[in-house]
């Protein structure tokens, strides 16, 4: 069964603004698949054969009914600058989808950037409400269009141990499924399969010691959703490892990571504070699906029961995703705030019109939830009065009930949330 993606609103839309759209992502987070509902025809370069032929002749990847599917181009870059030339010769709109998992491996081939021409389009791993575990029945437009929103629900049938179960199982289309054991299992083959450099078209990767990355995102899992620095994660590496690493090395694997959309970290928000703090712009470690994390640091659902403290980083690093994606189908986008006086807030949705809202991420614990309005009143207080106020406070958690508190800050449990 295809699960509905909230990104096919953002592809139909850029089809009607731009000669191609390039849909980039980590690999089986459904690129192709959701892509192909708007092709009418497509190619794909995933065979030894097929990347042989193109590259002889890039420009016969290009001939087809439009919008033409290009899968994984990567494999053969020159498609990027004949992708480009035909969009600048046809000037009309929506004649090609480019998909790629990864940077192209000779980007020196590429002779621009594309832009005016071919527009990016980042997809990531499923939501909980794309997975429909979500009810869905908390909108984040609507709490920025409606401040009047009001909601009670008890929310009985989820339980933390369903949250725990999502952090490790992750979003991957081919992982939802009835049996939670064959879910796992599915995920941690996928984790499995980052590290099979030696078959990659990349020269650059197959030159890497796979091992040596394993060690990298053990030591990136045990730093996730913190700042740590680049120094602090290698130290990390270099301790648990009994080996010496420079920084030069430990940063060229950062690098694959990114470029294999396996880790993504998030930004600092700066906006006009009254006080004389200096706002930290470090950013926060993160991955592109906890489950990654889990992976790496082999942590099952019942690991994260059985280590609040654990479970609570990595929940974080979970609402983080969530809240990309449904920022990001708003148009917007989701940054962290922190000072040096300390006081820090873990997520900040801001729209393209300016509007923006503070939520603080917690497991559901009624102190937990005490300690985050604290925060998120203290921020509010901190902001300078010429800034716009937030929108809505919200303290997101991983089970409980669903409510408005009599100081208008919402308590919203992560299963009941959409874009």
């Amino acid at each position: 069964m295809y699960l509905k993606r909230l990104i096919e609103k953002t592809i139909e839309r850029k089809l009607k603004s731009s000669g191609a759209v390039e849909v980039r992502g980590p690999k089986f987070c459904g690129k192709t698949t959701t892509s192909d509902r708007f092709c009418n025809s497509k190619i794909q370069l995933i065979t030894n054969d097929i990347i042989e032929i193109v590259s002889a002749d890039p420009k016969s990847a290009l001939k087809g009914e439009y919008p033409r599917l290009i899968d994984e181009w990567q494999n053969v870059p020159e498609i990027w600058n004949c992708v480009r030339e035909k969009v600048d010769e046809d000037n009309t709109f929506g004649e090609y989808i480019l998909t790629g998992s990864s940077t192209p491996p000779n980007q020196e081939k590429i002779h621009h950037s594309g832009a005016g021409r071919i527009t990016p389009i980042k997809m990531r791993s499923l939501t909980l409400y794309e997975s429909l575990e979500s009810k869905g029945s908390v909108s984040l437009l609507e709490l920025f269009d409606n401040e009047d929103f009001s909601i009670l629900d008890l929310n009985e049938e989820h339980s933390l141990n369903d949250t725990a179960f999502y952090i490790c199982r992750g979003g991957w289309p081919k992982s939802i499924n009835d049996d939670k054991n064959v879910s796992l299992d599915v995920t941690r083959n996928y984790y499995e399969g980052l590290f099979n450099f030696k078959n990659s078209e990349n020269p650059k990767y197959k030159k890497k010691n796979p091992n040596l990355l394993r060690m990298i995102l053990k030591s990136y899992a045990r730093n996730i959703s913190t700042e740590a620095t680049y120094q602090t994660i290698l130290n990390d590496v270099m301790i648990s490892n009994s080996r010496v690493m420079d920084i030069k090395t430990f940063e060229s694997y950062l690098e694959i990571a990114e470029e294999l959309y396996i880790i993504e970290d998030i930004e600092a928000w700066t906006p006009n504070i009254r006080s004389k703090a200096a706002i930290r712009t470090t950013n926060t470690r993160h991955f592109v699906d906890t489950s990654i994390a889990c992976c790496a640091l082999n942590v099952s659902p019942s690991d994260l029961m059985n280590d609040p403290k654990t479970f609570g980083f990595f929940f974080e690093d979970f609402a983080i995703h969530e809240l990309k994606v449904y920022a990001e189908s708003l148009g917007g986008e989701v940054k962290h705030y922190r000072d040096s006086n300390g006081l820090e807030c873990d997520a900040i949705v801001h729209l393209s019109d300016g509007r923006w809202a503070a939520i603080e991420v917690k497991l559901g614990s009624e102190n937990g939830i005490n300690e985050g309005v604290e925060s998120l009143n203290a921020l509010e207080n901190n902001i300078d009065e010429n800034y716009k106020k937030p929108s809505f406070k919200m303290i997101l958690t991983a089970t409980g009930k669903a409510y408005r508190r009599k100081d208008g800050i919402y308590v919203i449990p992560i299963n009941l949330l959409r874009n």
